[in-house]
């Protein structure tokens, strides 16, 4: 089994070395292309160029986005704007959503990288091949490091964006075409669409700052339609910077140095600020009523705790101990699929009748969940019944003498746990099992 892993393992290494290895320009090599890196765009897709008004070998901008599992192509019209052509469903990628930081953490590029014909792979072991160019000059200033990274066909992906062998065909196709007399294109690789609704989701994300840098030149682009001019400096990405006015000096950047003085076309920056300032005051209207869905429906819940609780106790009714005569109800029940939290809930509605006790337990995926409280006229010490019950289920638990929470991994033995407790509370009162 062992030699069998191993000798898949180099089998796959060499595959995506393979997908890797350039080839001079598409073609300036004296080896001939294969059929399917010089096949003509299919008829639909020309006659959609036809109607959308774009040139067969203008320039191209391709747009990724993980979370939606999506990749655009857009393409210049006769206007000179970018519209967009077509979107391909993304047939699979690796890793969550965040930038890739190095070799074999399997992650997806995310950022903005260059595409010229030495990354375009028409021998790849993978049908079609584009490379990122992973680490870009951003990337490397952050010391981040990886390889072998791409768009590609085969459906099989291990840190790419990987498509279908019939995608792959088209999109490396529209490449091909638009690097006809010029030497690159751009590739953006988003996270997600970067809409209000998207970052009000992801606001509490490591990665926001970053992400928040990427939208800036995806507002660049999409308020223009035109592609950003990028470049790095003091470690970030600045997008179509340009001399200051009656500057004569040309700019020159480097990724881990100050940025040089530098400003944005007024044209470019209004729109772009716009748009930042409407979607900041989009997020920040969606962040509100976010938190006032949670307190409602917080509230909705401990209603429906209180009503499940009325429900419980009718079906527990008091029992009278040996040594007094006051009534007290045992609510001893397991769950199917309850969470630590709405576990705690119930038990807080049922202790807020008097003369109760709540032994509660939860099936939780893998796990037994235990939550045991008593109201304040209820004797009894639920610290010292929850470790004994955690140690029926082989967890741990614990708490104060009104309310004690645990779990464990024997989640079979999670009923005889609750039946334990029960009984030994009913043993301290002297009560006689109903």
């Amino acid at each position: 089994m062992i030699r069998a892993m191993v000798q898949r393992a180099l089998v796959l290494a060499a595959a995506f070395a393979a997908a890797l290895t350039p080839v001079a320009c598409l073609g300036e090599s004296s080896k001939p292309l294969p059929a399917k890196a010089t096949q003509e765009l299919p008829p639909e897709l020309l006659a959609l160029l036809e109607q959308k008004k774009m040139p067969k070998y203008s320039p191209i901008v391709v747009r990724v986005f993980k979370e939606e599992a999506e990749l655009e192509v857009w393409k210049q019209d006769t206007a000179g704007r970018f519209q967009i052509l077509k979107t391909y469903p993304i047939c699979r990628w690796s890793g969550d959503l965040g930038p890739k930081l190095y070799e074999g953490d399997r992650q997806a590029p995310e950022g903005f990288y260059t595409i010229t014909p030495e990354l375009m792979n028409p021998n790849s072991n993978f049908h079609l091949s584009i490379n990122f160019g992973f680490p870009n000059s951003f990337d490397k200033a952050h010391k981040r490091n990886g390889s072998f990274l791409m768009i590609h066909g085969d459906c099989l992906s291990a840190g790419c964006y990987a498509m279908t062998d019939e995608q792959i065909s088209e999109i490396y196709s529209l490449a091909r075409d638009s690097l006809s007399g010029r030497p690159s294109f751009q590739v953006q690789a988003y996270p997600f669409r970067l809409t209000p609704a998207n970052l009000a989701r992801h606001r509490n994300s490591p990665n926001l700052a970053f992400w928040k840098m990427l939208k800036v030149g995806n507002d660049h682009f999409e308020t223009t339609q035109r592609e950003p001019k990028v470049d790095v400096c003091n470690r970030t990405y600045v997008f179509d910077a340009q001399p200051p006015p009656n500057s004569s000096n040309p700019l020159v950047f480097n990724a881990t140095e100050k940025c040089p003085p530098n400003v944005v076309n007024p044209g470019i920056a209004l729109r772009a600020l716009e748009k930042r300032h409407a979607d900041e005051r989009a997020t920040a209207r969606l962040v509100e009523e976010n938190k006032k869905l949670k307190r409602r429906v917080g509230e909705l819940e401990q209603i429906a705790c209180r009503v499940e609780a009325d429900e419980l106790l009718h079906d527990h009714p008091p029992t009278v101990s040996h040594e007094a005569a006051d009534g007290i109800r045992i609510v001893a029940k397991v769950f199917d699929d309850r969470d630590a939290e709405s576990l705690k809930q119930l038990a807080l509605a049922l202790i807020a009748h008097p003369n109760t006790v709540a032994i509660l337990g939860s099936r939780d995926g893998d796990t037994g969940r235990l939550v045991f409280a008593r109201s304040s006229d209820a004797a009894g010490d639920m610290n010292t019944l929850m470790r004994e019950a955690c140690s029926v289920i082989d967890g741990r638990g614990g708490g104060k003498p009104d309310m004690a929470q645990g779990g464990g991994k024997k989640v079979e033995k999670l009923a005889e746990a609750i039946e334990s407790a029960s009984e030994r509370l009913r043993n301290l009162r002297g009560i006689s099992p109903s």
